[in-house]
């Protein structure tokens, strides 16, 4: 890549965001700076003055004023941060909702029109080409900003861990529909029968919104327990998102009575045989096959989880 490659791409971008407010105007009656200073604090009320500042990269002054007319207008309302009395907390009122609320709504649909012009099988790869443009070049509101939280999948969250999976590795590994075909068949196996107190899944969330998942099985050796189905989000990955969904699978299953912990993988998938070793899993066995359009070396590691807690 070359710094030609960067401001190209950056020039066609440009392009397409004025593009999309071509005769539009999305922002009014505020400018885009506005705009976006709006949209973060609807989406994150802990913002202060000063978080408004770093996360916009905007100057001291610029940004009082846009404050100051903004709390003229009554959309925000300022006072001392309950975290440290030394700054000052910024949060919307009703009518500063209500504006964020309409420059949200026609922001999607502004989107939802560019996307209508993206073919079905394409917006997979577009999207997935997006989060890796941020996990690279950073996104300051990803995974550093805040931690991720674990939780039971919410209605529509089998759905997301197999799309994800089957996105994900096409993206990175070219894995062809025969993955996605057995990730939904562990999926509905899953969603059609399990037992609560020896089955779990998990949806790491980070911001809102799902960066990873996991899941804890029963296997078909006795007093065995299988974890399937490890995924972090190319953003979401060096924050300890994985660790936490490895941590939480070996601590239900030594807590539902397992002996053991077993897995399968392969070995493409480097990152996450580092992250197996780390919490004590031992390679036990590995052959070649061929499968989802590729030549690959699958291992299976086991945890003893009689030994002693991590």
């Amino acid at each position: 890549m070359t710094v030609q490659d960067v401001r190209a791409f950056n020039r066609f971008y440009t392009g397409v965001i004025g593009a999309l407010d071509h005769g539009r105007h999305l922002y009014a009656p505020y400018t885009l700076t506005e705009s976006r200073v709006l949209s973060e604090l609807a989406h994150d009320r802990r913002l202060d003055a000063a978080d408004l500042r770093a996360r916009l990269a905007l100057d001291a002054g610029y940004l009082s004023r846009i404050l100051n007319r903004f709390e003229e207008a009554g959309l925000i309302e300022r006072g001392p941060s309950a975290a440290d009395p030394r700054r000052r907390s910024v949060t919307l009122t009703d009518r500063g909702r209500e504006a964020a609320a309409l420059l949200d709504e026609r922001a999607r649909e502004t989107v939802g029109e560019l996307l209508d012009a993206v073919a079905p099988e394409d917006r997979p790869r577009l999207a997935e080409a997006m989060r890796t443009i941020r996990g690279i070049l950073g996104d300051d509101r990803s995974p550093g900003a805040g931690e991720a939280v674990l939780r039971e999948p919410a209605p529509g969250d089998l759905g997301w861990i197999v799309q994800r999976n089957a996105a994900l590795y096409a993206a990175e590994y070219g894995w062809n529909t025969d993955y996605e075909g057995l990730v939904a068949r562990i999926v509905a196996d899953f969603a059609e029968d399990h037992d609560p107190h020896l089955e779990r899944a998990w949806i790491a969330e980070l911001d809102g919104g799902p960066v990873g998942c996991v899941m804890c099985v029963r296997d078909e050796a006795p007093a065995t327990a299988r974890l399937r189905l490890l995924l972090v989000e190319p953003g979401a990955r060096g924050h300890g998102v994985g660790d936490r969904l490895v941590r939480a699978v070996v601590g239900f299953a030594r807590g539902a009575g397992y002996r053991d912990l077993v897995l399968w993988t392969n070995d493409v998938l480097a990152g996450a045989r580092r992250l197996y070793l780390r919490h004590g899993f031992t390679l036990v066995a590995e052959r070649p096959h061929r499968s989802f359009g590729k030549d690959l070396v699958g291992q299976d590691w086991r945890l003893d989880l009689r030994g002693s807690g991590m």
